[in-house]
């Protein structure tokens, strides 16, 4: 319609030239009307070209905002609700996000349905916490036939890889880390017997298997003795059940507990307290706990929880980034590690090899809890 405008304009000014006699020096402005024309359809370039314009572009938006579905674990620990928390203030309305969130209570197959939902809702992104790291290439080639992006964070997925990006920790290297700590710890205390009991997560999880596999490559090398390894499904009444168990089949037999997450921790601590068996800093069993939490921390500070191996839960803002990548017509990287930190009690030692490289062990105080998730 406007170019029709245009063009009997520029008609009406070539009748009107003929009638003044005044010939080509009238034609700049005759075509004044058709140059206007342009800019009205150069901002559908200008703006695919635009980092900063991207999220106004988002197809399946509501009103502009950029809409993701986002599938979690579920909430069996303080790391569980850290993680949450993260996506719902960053992914918020208010920073032009629409976010979908389903809390799967650790059931796989509520996670894949969750998932599929998404697809149905044709979302602009997803957002996979899995549960377990297997049975997922289907439903994410389904992801990619429907051309919704996805982004794995936290836990791995191990049978596919049509995702854009994972966002997390190694969990292998938190288990390394903690067996390097460990063998250090041992020898500045003249502790020369090392007889473990762990308490797994949640069986089938990456954190699991990492964490698992990172310890036991330590503890096959030195030569310490796994006297059992159960699952506490990441959870502080399943850490509890499980030492309650330990506590009577191995009595005065173990020296050193591995809880693989701080609720698994607490839950153990309960059960050792209830049992007379004395742990931490001053007693006979060293524990060790991953996450780092804030009340991690604190049972870190009191001396209760020998060492505490941080794995980030505040994925979000990494997330993001990555949106924004794709937002902007750029490739994510396909892994994005979080910085994390190795805490501890006592200043006897400042720092472990891991693989080769040193890392430093950070000494718990009351402003590093305050500043802690």
């Amino acid at each position: 319609m406007k170019r029709k405008i245009a063009s009997i304009l520029i008609c009406a000014a070539m009748v009107a030239t003929m009638i003044a006699g005044c010939g080509s020096k009238e034609e700049p402005a005759a075509s004044a009307p058709a140059q206007s024309e342009e800019p009205a359809e150069a901002p559908a370039e200008s703006e695919a070209e635009e980092p900063a314009e991207a999220p106004a572009e988002a197809p399946a938006g509501d009103g502009g905002l950029v809409t993701i579905g986002f599938a979690q674990v579920g909430h069996e620990s303080d790391w569980r609700t850290a993680s949450t928390k993260s996506c719902q203030d960053v992914f918020s309305e208010a920073n032009g996000y629409d976010l979908q969130f389903v809390d799967c209570d650790n059931d796989s197959a509520e996670q894949l349905n969750a998932v599929r939902n998404f697809i149905e809702q044709d979302v602009d992104y997803i957002i996979i916490d899995p549960i377990v790291s297997t049975g997922w290439d289907t439903v994410l080639t389904e992801c990619e036939d429907a051309g919704i992006p996805v982004i794995i964070i936290d836990r791995t997925i191990d049978d596919s890889d049509k995702y854009v990006s994972w966002v997390g920790s190694n969990f292998k290297t938190e288990g390394l880390a903690a067996g390097e700590w460990l063998k250090a710890y041992t020898e500045a205390k003249n502790i020369s017997e090392v007889n473990v009991l762990v308490i797994e997560g949640s069986t089938g999880a990456s954190a699991t298997i990492g964490r698992t596999e990172g310890f036991k490559e330590i503890a096959d090398r030195e030569g310490w003795t796994i006297l059992d390894s159960q699952s506490g499904d990441f959870t502080q009444e399943g850490g509890q059940k499980v030492m309650e168990s330990y506590c009577k089949s191995y009595e005065g037999k173990f020296n050193v507990v591995v809880c693989q997450n701080d609720n698994e921790a607490f839950g153990a601590m309960d059960a050792m307290k209830a049992a007379g068996v004395s742990y931490g800093v001053n007693g006979d069993v060293i524990l060790i706990s991953f996450d780092a939490c804030t009340a991690g921390l604190e049972f870190v500070m009191s001396g209760d929880i020998t060492a505490d191996f941080e794995c980030n839960p505040l994925a979000a803002p990494f997330v993001e980034e990555v949106i924004k990548t794709l937002q902007s017509g750029g490739t994510p990287e396909k892994e994005v590690y979080m910085v994390e930190h190795w805490y501890v009690n006592e200043d006897i030692l400042s720092s472990i090899e891991v693989n080769g490289e040193t890392q430093e062990l950070t000494v718990v105080t009351q402003e590093i809890i305050d500043a802690q998730y």
